[in-house]
């Protein structure tokens, strides 16, 4: 028996997944390992991930267009008509994880860019805490698809921009 035929025998959902599902989940943990390493020296916090967001704000190495498709995701996916949706509740925001920053930027009622690269980073390490933790596999990682795709692409950005800004 392989590990993937044990996993899908006792891990809940998994042999519903799609190729391109298993594939998200599986990038996904391989660019949050590289992301927490390099990036947030291997001490993963919202805390980290605002110092390392202000840093590339200050050293100019962003725009408003550089997470700009998944934050557009996140607001659809979390805000509708002015309300938190019933999606942003499954973040489980922890007070530590500055929820308040996060709903500001998702509410659109800051839009400075690194708050926006935070709150965005903020929601992607949400992911992977409830993916590494457990609470995404209690409804078998359904519907979980896009989410790994846009946080994918928000983790590539931040570790270029985070070699960039310390090559100078």
């Amino acid at each position: 028996m392989t590990i993937i035929d044990w996993l899908e025998r006792y891990a809940p959902g998994l042999q519903a997944l799609s190729p391109q599902e298993r594939a998200a989940i599986t990038h996904f943990s391989f660019l949050w390992m590289l992301f927490e390493a390099r990036v947030l020296k291997t001490r993963a916090s919202a805390k980290a991930i605002i110092e390392a967001s202000r840093q590339w704000a200050e050293d100019g190495r962003f725009t408003s267009e550089t997470f700009g498709q998944e934050l557009a995701y996140f607001r659809a996916r979390y805000v509708a008509d002015g309300a938190f949706t019933y999606h942003f509740g499954h973040l489980h925001l922890r007070r530590n994880d500055a929820p308040d920053l996060v709903k500001r930027v998702l509410k659109g009622d800051d839009v400075a860019l690194e708050e926006v690269a935070a709150a965005v980073l903020i929601i992607v390490y949400r992911f992977r805490n409830n993916l590494f933790h457990g609470v995404k596999w209690s409804y078998e990682l359904e519907g979980q698809l896009e989410n790994f795709m846009h946080a994918n692409m928000i983790l590539m950005r931040a570790i270029k921009l985070h070699e960039r800004s310390n090559r100078g």
